[in-house]
Order: C-alpha cells, then structure tokens, then sequence
C-alpha cells in the first residue's frame, strides 16, 4: 500500500478501563507515518477521554441520550436501549466510518462486537476489514448479565456468529484465546494474541507521587470496577478474618453499581471503619507502590493490566487463577502468588501467609519489574500496527491467495503471538 493505513477502533465510551486504556495507548502511541488511528465512540464519555487528542476522537450524536454509561453491562439490555442500540447505534458507527474510510476497524468487547457485526454485514464488499478484540471471559460476562437462561443462549449463540465473521479476531491473552476458540467455535488461523500495553516507564514515575490523603496505618489494596466479576465480596470476607492484617486498612480503587453493597457488606463483618473507597483515581499506581500488598480476587478476567502495572511497580501480588489472564502475567512464586478463584479459605491463607513473609515479597518486589518487561508499550505497540498492517494488506490480496500467507505476513503473525 502506498498511503498510510487507516485504522478506526470502535468503542462504546472511554470509561475506566483495561480496554478504554488500550484504545487510548493506539491513537497517542502509534506511528502516525504508518497508521492513522482514530477512535468512534457511542458515548463521548469517560476519563480517559482527557488522556486523547479530541481532534481524532468521533462519537455517535445519539450516545449520550440514549446509551449513557450506567456501570453494569446488564444495563445494555434495558429495553429503551436495546431498541436503540439495534435500530440506531448501526447507523451511527456506518456514519462515522464512512466519514473516515477506514481500511481497519477493530471493534472492543462484545457488545460493540455485536452491533459491528450488523455494520459490516450491510456494507458487503465495501467493509473494511475488522477485528473483533475481546478482553474478557466472554461466556462469563453473559451469564452475569442476563439470568434468564433463553436470552443467555441467544446472546451467545449472536456473539459466537458475530465473532465467527470477523475477518480477525484478537484476544489479550493465550489462554482466553484457547479458551473462546473452543467455546465460539472460532477458526484457529483468524486469531491473534497481543497482550494490553503497559507503559512501564510512566507507571514507575507515577508510582512515586505522593497520596493526597494516605491511611494512617499499613494498607492492602485492589483496583477494579465494583462488580461481582472482580470479586470484592470474597475479598471483604478474608479481610475481617486476617489475623496479620488488623494492624492495616483495605483501600478498594474503583466505582461501579456494589459500591452500596459492599459499603453495607464491610459493616455487617464490622471493619467499616478499616476499609476505604476513594473511588477512580488516575493514579492507582501511586496507591499500589505504597501499599504492603496488592491483591485481585476476581472470579474471571481477561489480560488484568492492573496486575502487571503492579509489578512495573514493584509491589507484592497476590492473584486468582481465574479465567483467563492472571496467571499469564504472575509467575507464581517468583514474581507473585496466586491462588484458585471464589476460595475464601485459600485466599486468605496466602494473604496472612504473604503479610507474615517479608522475605518472599521482597523476591516478588526484585522479580515483578523484571517480569513485566515482557508487556511494556513499545513491544505491543509494535505487535498492534503489524496487526493493523497485516489485515490492510489482506484486503487487496484476492481470496484464493490468502490461504498461502507470504513470508512478511508470517513474521508479523510470529511477533503478534509471541
């Protein structure tokens, strides 16, 4: 291709998140020279929103009315916003890549995947090529969202066809890639694996900001949205049972639709006065540096970037073995611990353990940053345009040719899965 590859990544809002974090490292980190990366939006919404150049960010007019951010996906199946995601959201995101005629899109997350898969069905041989990026369990993410039992096999049966037509699909870990190839049914030569982008360099300089209001005593920490995936429930249990942590507080990052509930939960187990919510903060890392231990109790994942921030941070970790994602960053035993998931029990032996170890977590402090080398931007930054790059080639290769791959093409399938 003589012109610079155009890559369109579509997402629902920039609200806090791994994915959201993601999409603004591709537009601030990319060549320019080589792709032009610009994000459509549903909802111009979120934090992340001021970390982004306005001037490459479009958004859907009808997002703000009728697809506001509500925390919990379930809200997405309300029946106003259904009825407006399905009959007005397709023609907004046509609208906004056919303003920018894309080569690429890469839609995040199921939802956006869903109403992508709509898109691109109607515009037929004029569809850019798309990949469809997943960050999460997807299977576990519709069992949260909808308990009726029809409209959950329904909702997969869509995304395992939505995922299915994607001329690529993208997963952030080995083992959510095999897991949703099995599941979907996907074909094993469309998929990708590119682990999220930490950008070691600016969590270590923000690590060492001070907090504006620290605890007063020792403190443990987790950062994550207030829903049942991440576990906080478990967590607020082993913490009013910890012998080695009655000396320190709990400080949980984040917001989300539990924040009442756990408050409530923290009372009943009488630690209230012992536990913290200051909500989203830009600055996690300065919380996790400063803390005796980072700890992630979820009950499933995709790629956890808090985890491996943590270790770019130099701070203990203490993980579940949830799927998919956190065992593919911690090195159990060397780099952090890590436990199985939804186990109070074995949850909190390893935290009193590891509060009672500072030999074992003085390892994990010399062990963690060397580790997350491995996922640091620049690598994945790379590993993304040769993706964006490989899927613009593949648009003028005629279809009886892209069964033999040329040999550029396999080099930069062997960097992305690598």
């Amino acid at each position: 291709m003589t012109e610079r590859t155009r890559v369109m990544l579509l997402l629902s809002s920039l609200n806090g998140g791994g994915a959201e974090r993601v999409a603004v490292h591709l537009i601030n980190r990319c060549d320019p020279d080589i792709v032009d990366v610009r994000i459509g939006l549903l909802n111009r919404a979120g934090p992340f929103l001021a970390d982004a150049d306005p001037a490459r960010i479009d958004s859907s007019p009808i997002g703000e009315k009728l697809l506001p951010y509500a925390g919990h996906n379930s809200s997405f199946y309300r029946p106003d916003r259904l009825a407006a995601a399905i009959g007005l959201a397709p023609l907004n995101i046509r609208r906004m890549i056919e303003a920018h005629r894309p080569h690429v899109i890469m839609s995040f997350l199921k939802g956006m995947s869903l109403l992508t898969w709509i898109v691109v069905n109607g515009m037929g041989r004029d569809a850019p090529r798309w990949i469809a990026r997943e960050g999460n369990n997807t299977d576990a993410v519709i069992d949260d969202e909808l308990a009726n039992p029809i409209a959950r096999s329904l909702v997969k049966g869509l995304t395992r066809r939505a995922y299915r037509r994607a001329d690529c699909f993208l997963a952030n870990s080995h083992e959510m890639a095999d897991g949703l190839r099995d599941a979907l049914s996907l074909n094993a030569a469309r998929i990708r694996v590119i682990h999220n982008p930490i950008d070691v360099a600016m969590v270590r300089r923000r690590a060492n900001e001070p907090l504006a209001h620290p605890p007063s005593r020792p403190f443990i920490v987790t950062a994550g949205r207030l829903e049942y995936q991440k576990g906080h429930d478990v967590l607020l249990k082993v913490f009013a049972a910890s012998h080695a942590a009655r000396g320190m507080d709990l400080v949980i990052l984040g917001r989300g639709t539990l924040e009442a509930s756990l408050k409530r939960q923290a009372a009943e187990l009488g630690v209230a006065e012992r536990v913290r919510f200051p909500g989203f903060t830009d600055n996690p890392w300065a919380w996790i540096a400063k803390s005796e231990l980072f700890v992630l109790p979820s009950r499933w994942e995709g790629f956890p970037s808090v985890v491996a921030e943590t270790l770019a941070c130099a701070a203990p970790a203490l993980v579940t073995a949830c799927d998919f994602g956190p065992r593919e960053v911690v090195e159990h035993g060397r780099s952090g611990w890590v436990v199985p998931p939804d186990d109070v029990g074995a949850f909190g032996a390893a935290m009193d353990m590891l509060l009672r170890r500072p030999d074992l977590t003085q390892q994990f402090r010399r062990n963690g940053p060397v580790r997350v080398a491995s996922f640091d931007i620049d690598a994945m930054i790379e590993a993304y345009t040769d993706l964006f790059l490989e899927q613009a080639e593949a648009r003028l290769v005629p279809a009886a040719r892209r069964a033999r791959p040329r040999r550029s093409a396999l080099r930069a399938r062997a960097a992305i899965s690598g």
